[in-house]
């Protein structure tokens, strides 16, 4: 059994008020935790992980020290802005393995996360820190034992740095994340009268467009929980080309042809009100109207066992 509980659903920078209590305004973070594994797993240190670490150290600090596994989809900053205000970091005995991907060769993952607890930046350093932190570097890949039946699958996905998708497998459940991500396109002039058309090249990028967006769909083939990026709605994603996220329709379809169960529509944006929210919940999450697959905005607080 995996429980997956969402402490933070916002993209972009956080958006706390009156307008956003009921889905909440913290930045991205989730917890699952495996039944019999004593580790944590947490995806993302947006802001919303300052409120997971105050309910760790209140509720599970007592049964012994930390054992926490952090997995970044990426390294922009909505994504870890929340770890310098991460309280079990500076608890002695808690051990945290942080996994990411990192975009560029000469920067290790500890400088790039560890990089914003400097002096001109926070009132404590990195090498401050009371607890034990391990930074590992991932890229794709398959299969990778976790231990106790715990299978982790990583898939990149398209934003304009590099990201990864994450597919927890245990007991024959799957559980999912594809954020931040966009679908692939064809890069290439489509137009047969602009002077610059290839058609070559036109026939050839819509090819591996459509390869590449079939590959994410058999990544989260099948899962019983995908958390995808919806950002945007499809006439507002018309002008956010490129910026690296998905509108509600295509993550929708795009579940409803690799068979997932329930689909949570995560990373809104932080312009979306409660208000905007509920009147898409009535549009998009209406039973069958879209296939089989169970759809609903992720929520602060939000905890589902699969």
């Amino acid at each position: 059994m995996m429980k997956v509980r969402f402490w933070g659903v916002r993209g972009s920078i956080p958006c706390p008020g009156p307008q956003t209590m009921k889905y909440g305004g913290n930045g991205a973070c989730i917890e699952m935790r495996v039944e019999g594994r004593k580790e944590i797993i947490v995806i993302d240190a947006g802001s919303g992980v300052r409120e997971l670490g105050n309910h760790l150290m209140q509720n599970d600090l007592a049964n012994g020290p930390l054992e926490l596994a952090l997995y970044l989809s990426h390294t922009h900053w909505d994504h870890i802005m929340g770890f310098p205000y991460f309280v079990p970091i500076y608890i002695p005995g808690t051990k945290l393995t942080v996994y990411g991907p990192v975009t560029y060769e000469d920067d290790p993952l500890k400088d790039v996360v560890g990089g914003q607890m400097k002096y001109r930046y926070f009132p404590i350093n990195v090498g401050e820190l009371a607890s034990d932190i391990e930074y590992k570097r991932i890229r794709e890949e398959p299969d990778t034992d976790l231990g106790g039946g715990l299978l982790l699958t990583t898939k990149f996905i398209n934003h304009p740095i590099t990201a990864l998708g994450y597919r927890f497998e245990c007991g024959g459940k799957v559980f999912c994340t594809c954020y931040d991500h966009e679908p692939y396109r064809n890069l290439f002039i489509t137009d047969p009268d602009h002077p610059e058309y290839d058609e070559a090249m036109a026939i050839e990028g819509e090819e591996v467009a459509k390869e590449q967006n079939h590959a994410i769909e058999e990544f989260f083939k099948g899962a019983d929980l995908l958390v995808h990026d919806a950002q945007y709605t499809e006439e507002e994603y018309k002008t956010k080309i490129d910026w690296g996220h998905s509108p509600f329709e295509h993550a929708i379809a795009a579940a409803n042809r690799a068979g997932v169960k329930k689909l949570a529509l995560f990373h809104h944006d932080p312009d979306r009100t409660d208000a905007q929210i509920d009147e898409m919940v009535k549009d998009y999450c209406e039973p069958g109207k879209y296939g089989d697959t169970e759809i609903f905005f992720a929520r602060e607080g939000m905890e589902i066992i699969i």
